[in-house]
């Protein structure tokens, strides 16, 4: 029980770290998107606030099960499964836009060397975040958890579409790049977002039949 107290402190303090890392790496991303008119980088940022969303949402679960320890925590693992589930979707929205605005406005960057900067520095703190939040989420066998380090998982393959494609205009000056990439990625946030829901009717079915966890 201790240990299960100190795993949940751990995905609490991940969680937290999650939170004011993205928010701070969204603001850096969305002004300087908005100064070199790199819509890549911006929907970077604004990617990264949909990963703040996940975070707190796994920040209310643990607190909601440490304030409520005898009760079931299934109902609120449904809920943050939602919570993430509804982040992906609202992801893939968002990049769509981001792909359609690219096609139909024809711009191109001033520069892409923020978004080389900030997408080396989100895939070293993202790849260790996502291993963190991976071990504690099977340790207490809390799908939230790991439904939450797969977000942290798209956040790295942005990250890297990011980087390719900075790097890739940087050095040729070709502008769509990055439009092959997001729709891979789209289609990623898509597919996470379904099994996210699905892990909750399942919990929510599991819990009215036999109230298992």
């Amino acid at each position: 029980m201790n240990n299960e107290k100190k795993l949940y402190k751990q995905a609490w303090l991940l969680s937290l770290f999650t939170i004011f890392y993205n928010i701070a790496e969204g603001v850096i991303s969305v002004i300087f998107g908005l100064e070199d008119e790199a819509l890549t980088l911006f929907g970077f940022g604004l990617d990264s606030f949909i990963e703040v969303v996940s975070g707190i949402g796994i920040a209310v679960m643990v607190i909601r099960i440490q304030r409520e320890p005898e009760s079931s925590k299934s109902r609120f693992e449904i809920a943050a499964l939602k919570v993430t589930g509804s982040a992906f979707y609202v992801l893939a929205l968002g990049l769509t836009v981001g792909i359609i605005m690219s096609l139909a406005e024809h711009r191109t960057p001033e520069t892409t060397v923020w978004g080389v900067v900030v997408s080396v520095a989100s895939i070293l703190v993202m790849f260790w975040l996502l291993n963190a939040k991976r071990r504690v989420g099977r340790q207490l066998q809390s799908e939230p958890i790991i439904a939450d380090s797969n977000c942290t998982k798209v956040c790295i393959y942005m990250s890297i579409v990011l980087l390719a494609s900075s790097l890739i205009y940087e050095l040729t000056g070709f502008e769509y790049a990055d439009v092959l990439g997001s729709a891979g990625l789209i289609w990623f946030s898509i597919s996470e977002g379904k099994e996210a829901f699905e892990k909750a009717r399942s919990k929510n079915d599991c819990s009215c039949s036999c109230g298992c966890h």
